[in-house]
């Protein structure tokens, strides 16, 4: 159990400072003493330094231990697991590709008409996060590592849920009749009548990309740890800081239009 263990603690550093930091009282604290870039600039380090440091535990441990949940031999499994791998990279790159323009934008939170993957998902980057996290979970053969994917799944499903409490009370009932005629949980908008597919507003070349993606990972499936996962740390930081630029971007553009 103590690989799992060490885990766990290496996810409770990140998820604790994560949402700690995202926490209404303390955010608005730190805000307005640094103000709003100069906060997304901090949040960002420690995130990623407590990423790191997750990451370079299980990078540690994760073939140690006690065996995982060991079902990717029954039937339908291993098909369902790749499906939910390939299918969360396509939606997070899908999300991505309209993030500056999206209401979960920093610097501005833009609310408009519900278009593109929001259709989907509102929150389309968390739930392709969960959604090759519950795939992992099914496939990785010890404890750590259903630990470590695991509590990623957990960290996109609060994320989400506290980003949807946030720009409630920043954005009231606009918000709300945003959150009304979409979904957290992927298409259940569109089976529930409340938003079509839309399939001319998707953004297919963002989807290609994500299962392009997919494939590429998994060709180098056994290496993606090398280093203590170092360099996973320093793409999703990467990744971050682009959006974050572009968001910045989009949000002086409005504030230029709008002058």
């Amino acid at each position: 159990m103590r690989p799992a263990v060490l885990v766990l603690l290496g996810f409770l550093l990140f998820f604790g400072s994560h949402v700690g930091l995202a926490t209404a009282p303390v955010r608005g604290r730190l805000v307005a003493r640094l103000g709003e870039q100069r906060f997304v600039h901090f949040f960002s380090v420690v995130a990623t330094a407590t990423f790191a440091i997750w990451l370079a535990i299980t990078a540690a441990v994760r073939h140690e231990g006690v065996a995982g949940l060991g079902v990717a031999s029954l039937p339908g499994v291993l098909s369902l697991a790749l499906a939910a791998v390939t299918s969360g990279f396509a939606l997070a790159a899908g999300s991505l590709a309209g993030y500056a323009r999206s209401p979960m934008a920093l610097f501005s939170n833009p609310l408009g008409e519900v278009r593109g993957v929001a259709r989907i998902s509102r929150h389309g980057f968390f739930m392709g996060v969960a959604a090759f996290a519950l795939g992992h979970v099914l496939l990785v053969p010890t404890l750590a590592g259903v630990v470590f994917f695991g509590g990623l799944a957990v960290h996109a499903i609060v994320g989400a849920l506290h980003q949807d409490r946030k720009l409630s009370r920043k954005l009231g009932a606009p918000y709300d009749a945003y959150c009304a005629q979409t979904s957290i949980v992927p298409f259940a908008a569109i089976l529930g009548g409340r938003q079509p597919l839309a399939w001319r507003e998707q953004p297919w070349l963002a989807f290609a990309v994500g299962l392009l993606l997919a494939w590429g990972l998994r060709q180098i499936h056994t290496h993606l740890f090398a280093h203590s996962g170092l360099w996973i740390a320093g793409a999703v930081a990467g990744g971050g800081a682009i959006a974050t630029l572009l968001a910045a971007r989009e949000a002086k553009l409005r504030r230029l239009r709008h002058a």
